[in-house]
């Protein structure tokens, strides 16, 4: 099978972070009890927050609606199991800050909202479907947190051909959406089947990278018959992000500041064509997400699938606790993830892993000047020049960096992760976007 691929970008195969995969892509997703107390923030996906419409002492029930969508490109928050609210106040999030989030107090019961149901199958109308997705409250799962039903709604001088299924997950550590694959096929493909129904495509590709060959082999066999195409991409970082899939799968460059929609192109993750299975077939919001616990630090490394809502600490205290004294968490990966100062955050969509990491999995290395060595350069698959955004950056001169596209930077990683200097140069392109964005009062 020829496997495809994107310009620029790291090949992980021959690094220790890709032996990382092993720790838990042969583990099957086990299930991570229900926490006496669960924190649900108001604040879980890009667009609007939800705003709560519970109180304090009110009785909920599991898929219950306790936060109500704020706009169009928002969603409605659940409840995650039943029992009693105890709180409607901020909580730390995971972000870095301390939200608005309802807290609910475990009944054991864990009773369904009787509301909650099937979509009958006469109903089955592009508008329908978008509908109930959205009252589901699903969201991209792949890391955006996107609200779904709006990357389903494509204005008219757009029309779509083409739907991709992202099932890539090119980072370390990463096995969640592998385990999806294997072990929830079919509710993926159903899914697929709907998003094809509601977009009305032909095309569908299903791009895995090859070194899930079980996977890849599970779907092919789930999909025959089906006109899907599954696609194998070559093993490399950062293939999962929509404008290099689109390349790697298509030939197609998505324009700058442009969406693949724009190509008439919609993307989406498999877990999140799971999710919208279970929406549709049985009125299941998004409650709960498969979640990676894994790193060096934890003693003992699984897939769980986790209710929204549960702290972060649960998962930490299922998996045996950590091997040692913890000097770094990670939510996320460890390219894009998000450092945390405890484990006190709640479970979100977007969190798809846990990474726990000692003091001694941490290398300090000194910044040093730039030696002009082009590393940065030829693996941004954007094409841009990492460290020329970086010294625009550090002298302040916010308009050059965007003279630079510094605004077209997908934070990957790809150019700090090679720099032989050790530059911050993420951290470097992440300030003068906020120096852009205060010049414009957008900040």
């Amino acid at each position: 099978m020829l496997y495809k691929s994107f310009t620029g970008g790291i090949a992980l195969a021959d690094r220790k972070l890709a032996e990382s995969k092993l720790t838990t892509r042969g583990k099957a997703i086990e299930v991570c009890p229900i926490p006496e107390q669960l924190i649900i923030p108001m604040v879980q996906h890009i667009g609007t927050p939800a705003q709560p419409i519970v109180g304090v002492g009110d009785l909920v029930l599991k898929g219950q609606i306790i936060g109500q969508a704020g706009d169009f490109i928002s969603v409605p928050i659940h409840a995650s199991t039943s029992g009693r609210v105890t709180a409607v106040e901020p909580r730390w999030h995971s972000s870095g800050k301390e939200l608005l989030a309802v807290v609910i107090e475990a009944d054991g019961a864990d009773r369904w909202d009787p509301a909650v149901e099937e979509l009958k199958p006469e109903l089955w109308t592009p508008d329908s479907l978008r509908q109930r997705i959205r009252a589901a409250g699903i969201v991209g799962l792949g890391g955006a947190c996107f609200p779904t039903h709006v990357k389903l709604t494509s204005p008219a001088d757009k029309p779509i051909t083409t739907l991709l299924i992202n099932g890539s997950e090119c980072e370390p550590f990463l096995s969640a959406d592998h385990r999806v694959l294997l072990e929830q096929t079919e509710r993926v493909v159903d899914g697929i089947e709907i998003l094809r129904q509601i977009l009305a495509v032909k095309r569908v590709i299903v791009g895995i990278e090859a070194n899930k060959e079980d996977a890849i082999a599970r779907m092919q066999q789930c999909v025959a018959g089906r006109d899907i195409e599954v696609q194998a991409l070559a093993v490399k970082y950062p293939q999962g992000a929509e404008q290099l899939l689109v390349a790697a799968l298509l030939g197609l460059q998505v324009p700058n500041c442009g969406l693949p929609m724009d190509l008439g192109v919609v993307v989406h993750n498999v877990a999140t064509a799971a999710a919208v299975s279970a929406a549709v077939r049985y009125g299941h919001p998004l409650i709960e997400r498969v979640v990676t616990v894994s790193g060096p630090g934890i003693t003992c490394a699984k897939n769980l699938l986790v209710r929204i809502g549960t702290p972060l600490q649960k998962l930490v205290d299922f998996c045996a606790g950590p091997r040692g004294e913890i000097a770094k968490i990670i939510t996320g990966g460890v390219m894009t993830g998000q450092s945390q100062i405890s484990l006190a955050a709640p479970v979100i969509p977007g969190t798809l892993a846990l990474l726990l990491f000692g003091a001694a999995d941490l290398p300090q290395q000194e910044a040093g000047p730039c030696i002009r060595c082009g590393r940065c350069a030829a693996v941004c698959p954007l094409h841009l020049l990492p460290t020329a955004i970086a010294d625009c950056a550090s002298l302040g001169r916010f308009d050059d960096a965007q003279a630079q596209h510094v605004m077209n930077c997908m934070e990957c990683g790809c150019c700090s992760f090679l720099c032989p200097a050790y530059r911050p140069l993420v951290q470097s392109i992440r300030y003068a976007k906020a120096g852009i964005l205060a010049q414009q009062g957008r900040a």
